[in-house]
C-alpha cells in the first residue's frame, strides 16, 4: 500500500472511530518533510517523514493527524506571546497528547507524553518546561532559526497578520465542529481545556438558525453501510445520503450601516460557513441596488468586498432572487431594517438578522445581542 493509501485510510477510519477529530483533520494540510525525524505541526500544516508515517500502525497514523488536526485549531501562535517557539511547541504537543491518550488513541513511538502534565494547559506546561531548562535537566533543542531568536523577535514573528488570519479561520472551523459535537453529546474526553462549553457567535446559531435551517436543510452522511467506492482497498469512508441545501445571504451595505455593524455581519456570515456543510450559498450585498453578487460552496473562504453607502431598497434583492435563482428556500438578510420592503411576502422563509427589534412586513427578525 502506498503511502497516500496509508494516509487516506487512516484519516477515513479517523473520521470513523471520532468524528471531532476525523472532520478537523480533514482540512488538514499535509507536507513532506524528510529533513524531520516524525512530524510536526506550526498551527496550519502538518509536516511528516515520509519514512517515519510508512511505518507507523494505522491507529498509529490517526493519533498523528488528531494531533495536527488539534494544534491548527486552536491558533497556539496567537497565544504564544513571545515565548520561544521549540518550547512552545513541545508544550502544546504535551498538552493535546495527554487528551488523545485519554480518549484511547494508540500514541506512536517518540510522541511527546508524560503523566507529568496530565490535565495541564499548555501555558503550565511551557511555565514547567522552562524550569527544567534552568535547573538543566531539559537540553533546549532549537529546530530552526527563529527558536533562536530574543522574545521581543518571536513575539514579531508571530504577528504576521497572514499567517495569523490562517489560524483564526481554522480555530473558527473547529469551534463550529465542536459546538456541533456537543450538540451531538459526542464530545471528546478532556476537551474542556481546549474549547470553552459557548459559542462564540453572538447570535446563538445553534437555537434560533437551526430552527430555520432544519426545514430544508439535510446531511445524512452514514458510516453504515460505508461507501463502497474505495472499500476493496480497505479505505473506509461514509457513503453520503446528503443534498446541497441551498440559501441566499444578503447584507445591508446602505449608508445608515456602519463599519462596525458591516464586520459583526460578516463575522456572522462566516460563523455560518464554517457551521454547516454540504451548501450552495449566494451573497449578494445592497444598498438601493445590487452592488456585489458571489458564491459560495462548503470550505470557501468568506472574502468579499461591501461596496454601497445609498439609500436601503430591500426589493432589489427580492427581485434579483425572484428573477434568476431557483430552489431558494431561504434567505438570511443582515440589516439596521431602515429601509423600502416589498409589499409581497415570498414564497421562500425570511430571516432578518437585524442590531435591534423592529417591524417587518413578513418573516421573523432575530436580534444581534451587543
Amino acid at each position: 500500500m502506498s503511502i497516500d493509501q496509508k494516509i487516506s485510510q487512516a484519516k477515513a477510519k479517523l473520521l470513523v472511530n471520532y468524528p471531532l477529530f476525523g472532520a478537523l483533520a480533514s482540512k488538514l494540510e499535509l507536507s513532506v518533510n524528510d529533513d524531520i525525524e516524525s512530524f510536526k505541526s506550526n498551527g496550519i500544516k502538518l509536516e511528516y517523514n515520509s519514512d517515519f508515517l510508512a511505518e507507523l500502525s494505522d491507529g498509529e497514523m490517526e493519533f498523528v493527524f488528531a494531533n495536527g488536526a488539534m494544534h491548527a485549531s486552536l491558533a497556539h501562535e496567537s497565544r504564544r506571546n513571545g515565548r520561544s517557539g521549540w518550547l512552545w511547541q513541545l508544550a502544546t504537543d504535551y498538552a493535546i497528547n495527554d487528551m488523545l491518550v485519554k480518549n484511547s488513541l494508540l500514541r506512536p513511538h517518540g510522541a511527546h507524553y508524560s503523566k507529568r502534565f496530565s490535565g495541564m494547559y499548555a501555558e503550565e506546561i511551557y511555565a514547567e518546561l522552562k524550569d527544567d531548562i534552568l535547573r538543566d535537566e531539559l537540553e533546549y533543542e532549537a529546530d530552526d532559526i527563529e527558536d533562536t531568536k530574543s522574545d521581543s523577535d518571536n513575539q514579531n514573528s508571530s504577528k504576521n497578520p497572514e499567517f495569523i488570519q490562517e489560524e483564526q479561520l481554522f480555530e473558527e472551523f473547529a469551534k463550529a465542529k465542536f459546538d456541533e459535537s456537543q450538540k451531538n453529546n459526542e464530545i471528546p474526553a478532556s476537551m474542556e481545556r481546549f474549547f470553552t462549553l459557548t459559542c462564540n457567535s453572538k447570535i446563538d446559531w445553534r437555537d434560533e438558525l437551526r430552527v430555520a435551517l432544519d426545514k430544508f436543510y439535510r446531511d445524512d452522511y452514514t458510516l453504515l453501510p460505508p461507501s463502497k467506492k474505495l472499500l476493496y482497498s480497505g479505505i473506509y469512508l461514509p457513503s453520503s445520503k446528503s443534498q446541497t441545501f441551498r440559501f441566499v445571504v444578503a447584507i445591508d451595505s446602505s449608508g445608515s450601516v456602519d463599519e462596525i455593524l458591516l464586520g459583526t455581519f460578516l463575522s456572522e456570515l462566516n460563523f455560518i460557513m464554517n457551521t454547516f456543510s454540504n451548501f450552495h450559498l449566494d451573497l449578494l450585498v445592497c444598498d438601493d441596488k445590487i452592488q456585489t453578487h458571489k458564491t459560495f460552496y462548503s470550505g470557501d473562504i468568506l472574502e468579499v468586498e461591501l461596496n454601497g453607502g445609498g439609500a436601503t431598497d430591500f426589493r432589489a434583492v427580492f427581485e434579483f432572487i425572484e428573477k434568476g435563482q431557483e430552489d431558494v428556500k431561504l434567505l438570511l438578510y443582515f440589516s439596521d431594517l431602515d429601509g423600502i420592503f416589498p409589499k409581497n411576502s415570498p414564497m421562500y422563509e425570511v430571516k432578518w438578522i437585524a442590531p435591534k427589534e423592529s417591524q417587518v412586513p413578513f418573516g421573523e427578525v432575530i436580534v444581534m445581542e451587543p
